[in-house]
């Protein structure tokens, strides 16, 4: 079992690697991709040292599977080619989302859609990825009207130099700016590019891939995507109008029973999730489940999740995992 990791230095490529090393993903022999700068640099797996190495000889290698974490750019131009040699390709950036033969999974929600035949397949949004986590169970009871979504995103999943600007702010060090004000003390409206309907790339990304991913496109999303000073973990202020009335109780019991789910929900004691609580793990957490009671049918609910493990580079191993399964 070959698996190559493309953008092996970067901070989600770094996640994918000790993620296959923490699953026992059964790796014969890794193959890390990086920039130009860094081939020939060594990465540590396993108790082995591996070279990094160029996308082009990666390809040559013919991997069963090339996970890329490495932008657009390099996914547009490179992922048809390991594709052409067999290799399974899971995406992490938005290149093939939204294309209509492309699968867009999250593997508790709806890795049914996956065949031996999808050669290239696209890893959602962060965000994404821990909104459909919890919200796919209970669209699946009450059938979801409409969702209103305000994120809390942590500055890892712009990047390094994000985490970097976050830092040196907090030290007053002067240094590259990535966000267009200071982000410590500070909260940014502004996630992706601004479109002229006044919504940004991130927010359209929560719409069409929510949309995409349950398989419902009547579904109404409206979103807005806020930076905040939190390095690791995105959270959600989620308010869900259904098609029909739901029981708390019920609610629930529907999200302790799902699959990557876990709910921290007791108010008396001030039990509900938190990043600081959640860095580091591969679930989904829900908690602050209550009826709003301005209007019929809805729910409010807070979802935190981390964006570095199931946001990005642990859902990519579930796809591949899925795949040996359907192999076997």
């Amino acid at each position: 079992m070959k698996v190559a990791v493309i953008g092996a230095t970067g901070l989600v490529g770094g996640m994918m690697l000790k993620v296959l090393e923490e699953r026992n993903f059964p790796v014969s022999k890794l193959i890390p991709v990086a920039s130009a700068k860094s081939v020939g640099n060594l990465i540590r797996f396993k108790n082995t040292d591996y070279k990094v190495v160029s996308i082009e000889d990666a390809i040559k290698e013919r991997p069963d599977f090339a996970l890329f974490s490495a932008g657009s750019e390099v996914s547009k131009k490179y992922a048809p080619e390991f594709a052409a040699v067999g290799t399974y390709v899971i995406d992490n950036s938005s290149a093939w989302r939204m294309y209509p033969e492309h699968k867009l999974v999250v593997p508790e929600v709806n890795a049914h859609v996956l065949t031996q035949q999808d050669k290239i397949i696209a890893n959602p949004n962060c965000s994404t990825i821990q909104l459909v986590v919890a919200i796919a169970p209970l669209h699946k009871r009450y059938g979801i009207k409409r969702i209103v979504i305000s994120t809390y995103q942590s500055v890892s999943g712009t990047g390094q130099k994000a985490i970097k600007q976050l830092e040196n702010e907090r030290n007053n060090v002067q240094g590259e700016m990535v966000y267009p004000y200071p982000i410590d003390l500070n909260c940014i409206p502004h996630g992706g590019s601004f479109l002229n309907n006044g919504y940004t790339t991130e927010e359209i990304k929560l719409k069409d891939e929510t949309r995409k991913i349950l398989g419902d496109q009547t579904i109404n999303v409206t979103a807005m995507v806020v930076r905040v000073p939190v390095k690791i973990c995105h959270s959600e202020s989620v308010n869900i109008e259904f098609n029909k009335d739901f029981d708390l109780d019920e609610i629930r019991y529907i999200l302790d029973k799902a699959p990557g789910v876990i709910v921290i929900d007791d108010v008396s004691k001030n039990k509900y999730p938190v990043p600081l609580n959640i860095e580091g793990k591969d679930d989904v957490y829900v908690g602050r489940i209550h009826r709003d009671d301005s209007q019929p049918n809805s729910l409010n609910m807070w979802i935190v999740g981390d964006n570095l493990r199931k946001g990005a580079a642990t859902n990519a191993v579930q796809i591949a995992e899925y795949i040996i399964k359907m192999a076997m």
